[in-house]
Parts: C-alpha cells; sequence; structure tokens
C-alpha cells in the first residue's frame, strides 16, 4: 500500500491517537483549510441522531461558504447522549476552531464508534492539543486511519479530471464496515476538492452523487445514527463550477465516490466477497432501486453467495417481496458477467444449466447478479458483500 495520500489541494490534516480507542490505534483526525470554503453534507435520515449530525446540519444551514476545517474522533458514536452529547460536539468544534485560528461554527464535527457513551472530552482536549500547525501534513495516511473503527483498511479514492478544459481534483476517504444500508449515506467519508463551487451548487451535485454511490450499497440492512458525507471545495485550483460545468463536475465526483462506496461494502464485517447486483427492465428507477435493495439485503441471499451456492430462488423471492409491482413471468436471472455469465431463469422459469459452473462464478472475490424484470427500461446498481460466520462474531460481542 502507499504511504503517501493527499486530499485535494488546499487541505492538510493531522491525526493522533488520544485513547479513545482501548487499542491505542489512531482516534482522532483534524483536515484543515488555510481559507474558508466551501461545503455540504448529506445525513443520516434516522430519527435517532448522533449529536455531530445535528450540529453539522445546523452549521451549515448558517456558515456553509466559510467552513475551515473537520475534526473527526473514532471509538465513541456520541449518539443517544443527550443535552450532555451536544454540548461536546460543540466543544470539540470549539477547541479545534481555537488550535486554528477559526471560530467554532467553522467547524464541522464527525463521530463514529459506540452509541450511548459520552465522549471522553479530555482525551479528546489533549488530543486537539496536540493538532499545532507545524505538524499539519498534505499526507492524508494517518487521518484515513482515524476514522476506522471494525474497517480492516482504510479507503480512500483520488483522482484528476478535466472540467471545462482545466485540470481539478477531487480525493476523499471513508470509514464503515457495519451498519451499513442507504439512507442518504451510510457511513462517514469526507470529500474534497480543489474546484470552486457556492455551496448550493455543491450540496446539488453530492446529493446527485451520493443516490448513485452511497445510496447505492448495504452490509446488513442496519443504518447508522451518525451517517455523514461532507463535500468541502477549496478552489485553489482557480476552476470554478458553475451550471455550465455542473454535469462534468458530477462526473467527477462520481468517480470517486462511487470507488469508495464499493471499498465499503467490500470491507463489510466478515465480508469475503463484494457482490454487484444489477436490476434491470424496472418500469421506473424507484422500482429498479426497490428490488436491487430488497436483494442486497437479504440474509439468505448473503449466505448463499458466502457458500457458493447457486440458490437463485432465494434471489427471486427477494425480489417479489421487495414490494415492487414486478412479473414473475418476465423475470430473467443471470450470474458473472460478460462471455462467463450464466443464465438461470429465463421469463421466470429455471433453465438446464451446470450448477457447478454457477457455483464456480460465486467463488470469486467479485460476484455479479443481474435480474431484468422485462418491464421497462430503468436500470440500477448496488454493491453488497456476504454473509460469514465472523460478522456474527464481530457484532456479537462489540460493546463488550
Amino acid at each position: 500500500m502507499n504511504d503517501v495520500f493527499t486530499l485535494a489541494p488546499g487541505f492538510r490534516t493531522v491525526a493522533t491517537a488520544c485513547g479513545l480507542k482501548k487499542s491505542g490505534a489512531l482516534d482522532l483526525t483534524l483536515i484543515v483549510t488555510d481559507a474558508p470554503c466551501s461545503a455540504a453534507g448529506v445525513f443520516t435520515t434516522n430519527r435517532v441522531k448522533a449529536a455531530p449530525v445535528l450540529y453539522d446540519r445546523e452549521v451549515l444551514s448558517t456558515s456553509a461558504g466559510r467552513m475551515r476545517a473537520v475534526i473527526a474522533n473514532a471509538g465513541c458514536a456520541n449518539a443517544c447522549t443527550g443535552d450532555e452529547g451536544k454540548v461536546n460536539a460543540r466543544r470539540m468544534a470549539q477547541l479545534a476552531a481555537d488550535m486554528i485560528g477559526a471560530t467554532a461554527d467553522q467547524v464541522l464535527v464527525l463521530s463514529t464508534g459506540v452509541i450511548g457513551r459520552q465522549l471522553d472530552m479530555d482525551k479528546v482536549s489533549a488530543g486537539i492539543a496536540s493538532f499545532t500547525p507545524d505538524i499539519w501534513s498534505e499526507n492524508a495516511i494517518a487521518a484515513s486511519e482515524a476514522i476506522m473503527t471494525t474497517d480492516t483498511h482504510p479507503k480512500r479514492a483520488h483522482a484528476t479530471m478535466q472540467v471545462a478544459g482545466q485540470t481539478i481534483t477531487v480525493a476523499g476517504m471513508a470509514k464503515g464496515a457495519g451498519m451499513i444500508h442507504p439512507g442518504m449515506a451510510t457511513m462517514l467519508s469526507i470529500v474534497t476538492t480543489d474546484a470552486a463551487v457556492a455551496p448550493e451548487l455543491l450540496y446539488d451535485a453530492l446529493k446527485r452523487v451520493s443516490d448513485m454511490s452511497f445510496n447505492r450499497i448495504s452490509v446488513d440492512g442496519d443504518m447508522s445514527t451518525n451517517d455523514t458525507v461532507l463535500l468541502l471545495a477549496s478552489g485553489v485550483s482557480g476552476v470554478t463550477i458553475g451550471q455550465a460545468e455542473l454535469a462534468e463536475f458530477v462526473e467527477a465526483l462520481r468517480v470517486v465516490c462511487v470507488d469508495l462506496a464499493k471499498k465499503i461494502a467490500r470491507d463489510g464485517e466478515g465480508a469475503t466477497k463484494l457482490v454487484e447486483i444489477r436490476v434491470t427492465g424496472a418500469a421506473d428507477d424507484h422500482m429498479a432501486h426497490r428490488v436491487a435493495d430488497s436483494i442486497a439485503c437479504s440474509p439468505l441471499v448473503k449466505t448463499a453467495i458466502h457458500g457458493n451456492d447457486p440458490n437463485w430462488g432465494r434471489v427471486v423471492c427477494a425480489a417479489g417481496y421487495s414490494g415492487a409491482a414486478i412479473d414473475p413471468d418476465a423475470l430473467t436471472l443471470d450470474f458473472g458477467l460478460g462471455a462467463e455469465q450464466i443464465r438461470l431463469v429465463k421469463a421466470g422459469m429455471p433453465l438446464d444449466v451446470d450448477l457447478n459452473a454457477a457455483s464456480a462464478l460465486l467463488r470469486r472475490e467479485n460476484v455479479y447478479i443481474t435480474l431484468d424484470l422485462g418491464l421497462g427500461q430503468a436500470a440500477t446498481t448496488m454493491w453488497t458483500c456476504d454473509f460469514s460466520k465472523e460478522y456474527v462474531e464481530v457484532n456479537a460481542h462489540y460493546t463488550t
């Protein structure tokens, strides 16, 4: 793995182990800009929202065009923590603001970890106090590791692209391995660009791209209390994104966010495979997503994939109970991709196929399932993973 990873130009980071994680691993990071930048965020739709989510939504409503930093911790979610949790989220922002010479409403806050425990603010305060400007770095490797919980490795993505004939950078990092299911974003992610983008356009781009990436992954069907994706634009490239350039910028952003989303699904707790579910031939986008979501969340589908069992009945069953008005006599189901694709069902009826060959396709690290509904032209793609015994082990003892 490369020992250098940078966010977009205009952003620097620093990270430390302040003691929130029992393992002693990195658990606190600060992402800084030297000048105020635009920011946008999308958040969990869970009605039980963590204190940082409530705080960030409030700050972005008033200060989205002049953000200076993001302070993030792992090891404690600061969720279901009442008024004390809200005070601690604001205090984190103030401490970071004092360090960088900004105001608290210019700092966004992220937390992840165990729900229902108060942040140890003595540890957080000491950690932030160590973030003196002389150690800020363009290398964001440590920052990407400091937001991890049960992740087996950090998730990072970086791309340079031409927008309006000029080069911009989009780069981001994410964490997520469990309690992952669409509802806006399904984990924590910080994405940056060196383009100049007004906050309202930045939000438009982020919302559209989240629906194509972070809202198309599922590990276990559980939505977190802390789900947040932040997008920050430093503007140091000198390239300004307006309505005319927005479509190109959205595509650049999509490439990075899809990469991050797939890495989250691939690193699902106990996962051994990345599963790509394609639903085609739907009457509309809503139908396509509803069916794909149902298949991605099915424990029976996910355990069959883990066991390399080509039990196609579980796939069509999940499509059938999705609530979408599908026609069972119009279904076509394929495993695999391209020349190796095997058709198991046509017009709702099973075909005489080599099940050993179908099983072999499920043994691979990347598994592909395509279900055509035969009802229209709409399509979608979702990414999930298999269910293994390790998933149960991780989550049976998460707090103990």
